[in-house]
């Protein structure tokens, strides 16, 4: 059973800055792509940003693009979002996600609050 283990989260000032991680107990090359998403309270789980493993393309929502960046470390096993200009819409439980042919993934989520 793959795990996947988020890391990083807190509570930060807007403005401010978080880097979020995720680890797997497998090749992270093993999935066709790991992303985050994130659910805020009485809200939907929505897609943040996504990265295919094999030729590194990051996607990401409008509502992140320009603040955050998706990246994957072969050394660290592990994909990462670093989170620049937080602000207080971006509270929410951030949750790791892992996709192969044979299944989809998630982690425990990791909640992240920007104060005003």
């Amino acid at each position: 059973q793959v795990q996947l283990v988020e890391s990083g989260g807190g509570l930060v000032q807007a403005g401010g800055s978080l880097r979020l991680s995720c680890g797997a107990s497998e090749s992270i090359f093993s999935f066709y792509s790991m992303g985050w998403y994130r659910q805020a309270p009485g809200k939907q789980r929505d897609l943040v940003a996504m990265i295919t493993l094999g030729d590194g393309i990051a996607t990401y929502a409008d509502s992140v693009k320009g603040r955050f960046t998706i990246s994957r470390s072969g050394a660290q096993n592990a994909v990462n979002l670093r989170m620049d200009s937080l602000n207080p819409e971006d509270t929410a439980v951030y949750y790791c996600h892992a996709r192969q042919p044979r299944g989809n993934y998630w982690g425990q989520g990791t909640q992240v609050t920007v104060s005003p």
